[in-house]
């Protein structure tokens, strides 16, 4: 509870009919017309793999995963995945796909580790997308073109809902501002990077945060990622910009920062083996997805993953990813958020 934030005289703008209904809109409208813009073409995913693989995503390397028995298998461990990354960078080899082209689809996880509160569920909902780049676009200017062209999607959306519910004002700035996360390191060198994030977005109003995952110049992270899909290029270690990052935007109902998507241009051979070497995880060379990479058997590609519930959650104001989802809350959470007009789904 101590991780529950009640906005001050909260009001949902929408009844629970018009909740459900709305956020059809939002997916409906964000998943056809981010396809169109980056050219996406939809598949099916798998809700699990098998464990060994090294095809789950290991996230910061320390969440349980849930773990299940498969009879007619000899009882092989099968994993719910955690994301998509690397299954769909096998996707895109195995369906032949051409630069510039790509593919999204639906991922549904189960996060059990997760710290339940206003933004975290055990149930994690996404559209997990991949692109085909060329070499030459593997670099910063070709990562902030697509980020922009994300965020063009995401104000469309927004003005859809607006035309929709008039009582919903948009609050996106015209423009998202990049920032490396050396930089804020140096503007908040006293703060947590959550409280940097908090302290910038709050001026810009959405933000994309470049090269996360590296060490900074005080020898930590900004945030954790695994060492097997994103290049974690930093400016102290490797002298570059940055080639992933986090799209997040100011939340004026829980005055915040909030995530929406987590992304970049992924590993090729040199940047997954350095990386490798970083996170003492050398032992993955042998396991199906990286052994894939190491013989060239996949594209050089960008790709990442954009919160469905967290999307409908900022674009229709509401305080509780709850309002949005259905999990399993504690009861201490479901009615202290009743009693100040915050309504499960």
């Amino acid at each position: 509870m101590k991780n529950l934030i009640i906005p001050k005289n909260y009001k949902s703008p929408l009844t629970l009919k018009e909740t459900e209904l709305a956020i059809k809109l939002v997916k409906d409208t964000f998943q056809t017309n981010l396809s169109a813009e980056l050219r996406l073409r939809r598949v099916t995913a798998p809700l699990f793999v098998l464990k060994g693989t090294g095809i789950n995503d290991d996230l910061n390397g320390v969440e349980r995963k849930v773990t299940f028995p498969i009879k007619d298998l000899d009882d092989k461990d099968a994993e719910v995945v955690n994301s998509l990354a690397k299954w769909k960078r096998m996707a895109l080899a195995d369906y032949k796909i051409a630069p510039g082209y790509g593919l999204y689809t639906d991922m549904n996880a189960i996060r059990p580790d997760e710290v339940l509160d206003n933004l975290h569920s055990l149930y994690v909902d996404q559209w997990d997308w991949e692109r085909v780049i060329s070499p030459d676009e593997r670099n910063v200017t070709f990562l902030k073109s697509i980020v922009r062209r994300i965020y063009e999607v995401l104000k469309r959306t927004e003005f859809v809902v607006y035309e929709n519910y008039p009582q919903i004002v948009p609050s996106m700035p015209d423009e998202i501002t990049f920032v490396h996360a050396e930089d804020l390191l140096k503007l908040y060198p006293n703060l947590t990077p959550k409280e940097r994030e908090t302290e910038y977005v709050k001026k810009h109003g959405a933000i994309f945060v470049l090269g996360i995952g590296g060490k900074l110049s005080n020898g930590e992270p900004h945030d954790g990622r695994a060492p097997d899909y994103d290049d974690w290029s930093t400016m102290p270690l490797d002298g570059l910009e940055g080639l992933n990052g986090d799209i997040i935007v100011w939340n004026p109902i829980l005055e915040m920062a909030f995530e929406l998507s987590s992304m970049g241009i992924r590993v090729n051979k040199e940047s997954l083996l350095r990386q490798l070497e970083i996170a003492d995880a050398m032992d993955r060379k042998e396991l199906l997805f990286h052994k894939r990479l190491l013989n060239n058997e996949l594209p050089l590609s960008i790709g990442g993953g954009i919160g469905q519930s967290r999307l409908c959650m900022y674009l229709l104001k509401k305080a509780h990813i709850a309002e949005i989802q259905a999990s399993i809350w504690p009861e201490e959470m479901r009615l202290e958020c009743a009693k100040h007009g915050i309504e499960f789904v």
